[in-house]
């Protein structure tokens, strides 16, 4: 908006296009007989482009500020009558058939917007396909520079369609809509809130007829809506995960679903405060089962964390691959990846694994326990694994080798435990490459180890060996110190360390005790019979 307002004040200054004086106001518009420049059509451009600027920015304020909607749509129309006056004047002889083309486009596009903000969905359709038919048949026309940002528009506006197409009555349309939220990371513009907002109504109306889940052999009514909607998009969230096409979607779909799950364990927990007063004064009649809603607490936190490990499990995932590729970045000059950064994303694995042991209603399930074990184990052996890839990078051999050992018990157990807990380890990674990789690694590190020996014993001799000492106090040895001649070179210890030194005598006048002092009494008889008499004499100036 004020880059607009920026470049109207230049445009009119440079074209001497002025509104009147300081003093009053003269309005002036572009007509036909002066379209000698085509900067006047910028001007009429840049009048609409900034009111649709600030109708945005009054969009995001509209969230705190309900009001602020009736000023967005004063503005959203006051961009659509500068588009209309743009469209008029490239109706002229003047302008050639692109930029016809391209004023309706962008007078469709502003009108649809429009109309999508009424929530008049059937003619905003029609003026968003108007506007999309133009850009296509543009992007046909014109080079594949100029196609590309044709289509790019196409790609920006199909959404809006698709919206407004389920919101006439086509069902097919959520599906396309979920597949564009995927392909695109998330949709931009009026349409993000609204689809997020479409997306819960859906689930909100299916809610209706669930009223319970089943999760490890037991049944638990769900009666709380907000649970009810997040159970429902569970299989659709991970769904979505799966097919994400990168990274960077991927990590978006599983903060959102974290998020979600985090709001229905909060409104589970709400109601778990009063369960809980019930459950303590009935707990002696008890035989120790949890009720119903701590047990359904317990299934959406093990939904959590879950979903935790395997948000780490994938960015863990990411940077082994990125490790792969680490010489490659390094002659890029970018930041590598580190053992260390898996290290502490195995970490946090763990420690979800040490939560879910600790559910309520799962202590007594041996099954679930053997399958958090055998997973644990997974996890260790990998920690090991990337913790002994970091003592390599730093030559320390010997604590290399013991922790790939380390990390082939991990892998053995794992293997000799399996049995019939095959189908949860499947996620898992496969222990069987880390084996095969621990072995190569393993004859690599012993390779290294003794070509560090022999390069050690070739190049260092007892000459040349230091030992930290200052000059001062090997006058005795000769050796070979190249920091003499350097500007940090080591003569003495500075400061100097401390020396023990006697302390100063501590002398106790014990025969105070025990003397006599002379006695004082005839001077102080003398003094006191001076009185009056010595003052007189002292004023008189005699003295005795």
């Amino acid at each position: 908006r004020g880059y607009c307002s920026r470049r109207l004040r230049r445009l009119r200054k440079t074209l001497n296009f002025k509104m009147g004086n300081r003093h009053k106001f003269t309005g002036r518009k572009v007509t036909e007989e002066i379209l000698s420049d085509n900067r006047y059509l910028l001007l009429i451009l840049m009048d609409a482009e900034r009111a649709w600027s600030y109708a945005m920015q009054l969009k995001q304020e509209a969230n705190t500020e309900p009001r602020k909607r009736f000023h967005l749509l004063s503005r959203l129309r006051k961009a659509v009558k500068h588009a209309e006056e743009l469209e008029r004047l490239c109706e002229s002889n003047r302008v050639d058939a692109k930029t016809k083309l391209e004023a309706q486009a962008y007078m469709a596009y502003l009108t649809g917007m429009l109309r999508f903000e009424h929530q008049e969905w059937k003619a905003a359709m029609e003026a968003f396909n108007k506007c999309k038919t133009i850009y296509e048949k543009l992007a046909n026309a014109f080079t594949e520079e100029q196609a590309v940002l044709y289509n790019q528009r196409v790609e920006e506006i199909s959404p809006n369609i698709r919206y407004c197409a389920y919101n006439i009555g086509d069902q097919s349309a959520m599906n396309e809509l979920m597949q564009m939220r995927l392909r695109s990371g998330g949709t931009e513009g009026l349409l993000a809130e609204k689809l997020e907002a479409l997306i819960t109504q859906t689930r909100a109306k299916q809610a209706a007829t669930m009223s319970e889940v089943e999760w490890r052999g037991r049944t638990v009514p769900v009666k709380i809506d907000k649970v009810r909607i997040f159970l429902l998009g569970l299989a659709d969230n991970e769904a979505a995960i799966a097919q994400a096409e990168n990274e960077e979607t991927k990590e978006r779909l599983f903060e959102s679903l974290l998020s979600e799950c985090r709001d229905a364990i909060q409104a589970v927990r709400e109601d778990l405060k009063p369960d809980q007063k019930q459950r303590e004064h009935s707990l002696e009649n008890d035989s120790g089962k949890v009720s119903n809603i701590q047990y359904l607490h317990s299934y959406l936190t093990y939904i959590k964390l879950s979903t935790a490990i395997k948000r780490n499990e994938s960015m863990a995932k990411s940077l082994q691959k990125a490790l792969l590729q680490q010489q490659r970045s390094e002659e890029d000059g970018k930041r590598t990846p580190r053992p260390q950064d898996l290290i502490r994303l195995y970490d946090i694995i763990l420690q979800n694994l040490v939560e879910l042991t600790q559910l309520p209603g799962l202590e007594e399930d041996k099954n679930f326990q053997k399958e958090i074990g055998l997973k644990t184990l997974v996890y260790k052996a990998y920690r090991c694994f990337f913790i002994a890839q970091s003592y390599v990078l730093v030559k320390k051999w010997s604590e290399a080798l013991v922790l790939y050992e380390r990390v082939l018990k991990y892998a053995r157990e794992v293997q000799s435990g399996a049995g019939a807990h095959t189908n949860s380890l499947k996620e898992l990674p496969d222990v069987q490459d880390l084996i095969t990789q621990v072995n190569a690694e393993k004859y690599s590190l012993q390779a290294a180890a003794i070509l560090d020996a022999n390069d050690t014993h070739e190049t260092e001799s007892p000459s040349q060996v230091k030992d930290g000492k200052p000059l001062s106090e090997r006058f005795e040895t000769f050796c070979l110190d190249p920091s003499l001649v350097s500007k940090q070179v080591s003569l003495v210890h500075f400061p100097p360390g401390f020396q023990p030194i006697p302390c100063k005598p501590l002398f106790f006048d014990l025969a105070l005790n025990h003397v006599a002092f002379p006695p004082l009494e005839d001077k102080v008889e003398q003094k006191a019979k001076s009185g009056l008499t010595g003052y007189i004499k002292g004023i008189f100036g005699f003295k005795s």
